[in-house]
């Protein structure tokens, strides 16, 4: 009845687990902020959802629920980064100084 390779194996997972989640969360805001994905690749984050989706089943046929809800998670973060590379894949990368440039502009004709 040993009980520390059970917490030290429990220890990983919820590392592991926190690690995936929070990995999107800088890429996402990223995307979010400059609502441009010239930087993302469609291709890795077809994979990611398709990984995500499959960890999450086989977590279901396993019945574990800790595998299933951190791949939850992981696969709805992953798929909002999908879906907003979708929506800003043709977007200019540099809007934000075109804006920039365009107050420049007026305040000097003013």
């Amino acid at each position: 009845m040993d009980l520390a390779p059970n917490v030290i194996v429990q220890i990983v997972g919820v590392g592991a687990a926190l690690c995936s989640i929070t990995s999107f969360i800088p890429q996402l805001l990223k995307l979010w902020r400059e609502k441009t994905a010239a930087s993302v690749s469609v291709r890795m984050y077809v994979l990611t959802v398709t990984g995500f989706s499959l960890w999450s089943i086989y977590g279901l046929l396993l019945a574990s629920w800790p595998l299933v809800v951190s791949n939850l998670i992981s696969l709805a973060l992953s798929s909002a980064i999908l879906l907003l590379d979708i929506r800003y894949r043709n977007r200019p990368a540099d809007r934000r100084s075109r804006r920039s440039d365009r107050t420049a502009a007026s305040a000097r004709r003013a």
